[in-house]
């Protein structure tokens, strides 16, 4: 597991891993890369790597390191795949939006990066709308996030920019919470929702069985065209 960075939580009395990858140079912003239910696995450290050639420095926090540090699986595996759903049923939202916080605080202020941005995943996209609501981050991105028509109630929180992106084939999204996340974020001056046609869950993963070629270099064209709005 290639944890390289140490980040103190909020209250300063433990801390967690996380993988860091630094572009060439000075880097443009900084952006955090927040996982699937299948833990900081070489899918989510590609997206840091590809960031970083891109001249963000990315940080990957490995958000499930009170139930097991460093876990990480291959949602093509079965066995593995039911593992992380379990992972996923004891997993607290609430703490991994305040460690999610705390890696804004520490490349803010230790790492000396102003603009921060987040682009999350399945679980982490539900995340990254969450940062959007709680958390004064200054860009948030959210590929098939999960659940997110139960937090449309926190929407009024969210003051910087928010895309997400959705596809209608979802089978952990159902077409009624489609609906109801357009039906309550349409008209809201922060949010931006592209739709994918007749695709599924995970169809921008890094590798694996799951990748749509050409959906997800849309959806990332997409991405990096944000993030150079908003992130400068």
């Amino acid at each position: 597991m290639s944890l390289n960075e140490t980040i103190p939580t909020l209250e300063g009395d433990a801390s967690f891993g996380a993988y860091l990858a630094r572009p060439e140079g000075t880097p443009r912003a900084a952006i955090i890369v927040i996982q699937e239910i299948f833990g900081v696995n070489p899918g989510i450290r590609r997206k840091c790597d590809k960031l970083a050639a891109e001249g963000y420095l990315a940080l990957a926090p490995d958000l499930f390191w009170r139930l097991q540090p460093g876990f990480e699986a291959d949602p093509d595996i079965e066995s593995e795949f039911q593992t992380a759903l379990e992972m996923m049923g004891r997993f607290d939202q609430d703490l991994a939006i305040r460690d999610i916080e705390a890696c804004i605080h520490h490349i803010r202020r230790t790492l000396g990066i102003a603009k921060v941005g987040c682009v999350g995943y399945c679980l982490g996209g539900r995340l990254a709308f969450l940062a959007a609501a709680r958390t004064d981050i200054d860009a948030s991105v959210g590929y098939y996030g999960v659940g997110i028509d139960g937090l449309l109630g926190e929407k009024h929180a969210i003051a910087n920019p928010l895309m997400l992106h959705i596809p209608t084939a979802d089978g952990f999204v159902p077409r009624e919470t489609q609906a109801a996340m357009h039906a309550g974020l349409d008209d809201h001056p922060k949010v931006t929702l592209y739709d994918y046609e007749g695709l599924d869950h995970g169809f921008a993963t890094e590798m694996g069985k799951r990748r749509v070629e050409e959906a997800a270099q849309l959806a990332d064209r997409r991405t990096a065209a944000f993030f150079a709005e908003h992130l400068g």
